[in-house]
């Protein structure tokens, strides 16, 4: 075999397998999301859906290429999550949805984290309000409970992306190979 058809193996088996880890945590963390949040109350099916999507978000998100990447992920994507819960929820507490108190919230999300010394979250909790806000939009009825919902879906996703890590990188025994979203940036 020509040295460079043998070099293509390992990492084609590998990618293979880090793309079944992502596949299948990104299955368990929208059945859990779309699952176990209408058992705790009646949700419209559309906060289902958000609330899947959501979760496999997360799920990817943390999805690095060591557990110690996915565990600074999981941080990330906690903290950026609670910044913008804590914004959104204070706002949809009193007032619906609106176009122009979605991009205020979006710009205090990235003036609070970069304020408290956090800029490389700025990103994550922009993003985490825009889903919020407009989840809000699209479901309007008790609009304050999507911070709280999306919030769930978080925990669900991130705990879901940490656990496939954690369990492929025992299964591979430490061999320090790129894991399912190695050098990506969030």
């Amino acid at each position: 075999m020509p040295r460079d058809a043998a070099a293509v193996g390992p990492p084609i088996r590998h990618a293979l397998a880090q793309g079944a880890v992502v596949t299948v945590a990104c299955l368990v963390a929208y059945v859990l999301a779309t699952q176990s949040v209408t058992r705790l109350y009646l949700a419209p099916r559309v906060d289902d859906l958000i609330g899947g999507l959501w979760a496999v978000i997360a799920t990817i998100f943390v999805c690095r290429d060591s557990v110690e990447h996915s565990l600074g992920a999981a941080v990330t994507r906690t903290f950026a999550t609670l910044v913008s819960f804590g914004l959104c929820m204070v706002y949809l507490i009193f007032l619906p949805f609106h176009v122009w108190a979605m991009a205020v919230l979006i710009g205090l999300s990235a003036f609070v984290t970069i304020a408290i010394g956090r800029s490389g979250y700025a990103v994550t909790a922009c993003i985490t309000t825009a889903v919020v806000m407009v989840s809000a939009a699209v479901s309007p009825d008790q609009a304050w409970r999507q911070p709280i919902l999306r919030w769930v879906d978080t925990v669900i996703g991130v705990a879901v992306g940490v656990a496939a890590v954690w369990l492929s990188s025992r299964a591979v025994g430490h061999r320090g190979e790129p894991g399912p979203a190695a050098g990506s940036q969030s």
